[in-house]
């Protein structure tokens, strides 16, 4: 295992699809609200998702070169994640967001946390 990540390159698109999508999150196009909506996660607390997201991004990046920062960034991601499949099975909202975004991110998050640090 490692703390450092080799290559680097897969937290760190790990982290510029998070930051695209904080950043999206400020100001959330109709997919996105559709898909909180969908869950029926509550409004007043979609802001919660953007601090989160912009928490994971910066530990990946200070991963990079602080040891165990990034896998335990990684991680949490992974498990986020894995939660909100969770919520959209138990919400039944399998939409196109449920299949692209919500297990493509996912999927990103589990390569990123075996290439770059458990192989």
């Amino acid at each position: 295992m490692n703390l450092i990540p080799e290559p680097w390159w897969l937290p760190a698109l790990l982290a510029g699809a998070l930051l695209f999508d904080a950043v999206a999150s400020v100001r959330p196009p109709a997919f996105i609200r559709d898909c909180l909506d969908g869950v029926r996660f509550p409004r007043d607390w979609w802001w919660t998702l953007i601090v989160i997201k912009t928490l994971a991004v910066g530990g990946l990046v200070v991963g990079m070169w602080v040891p165990g920062v990034g896998l335990a960034a990684n991680v949490g991601v992974v498990v986020y994640f894995l939660c909100a499949c969770i919520a959209h099975i138990r919400s039944r909202f399998l939409r196109q967001a449920f299949w692209i975004n919500c297990l493509g991110m996912l999927a990103i998050a589990l390569v990123s946390l075996t290439g770059a640090f458990l192989l």
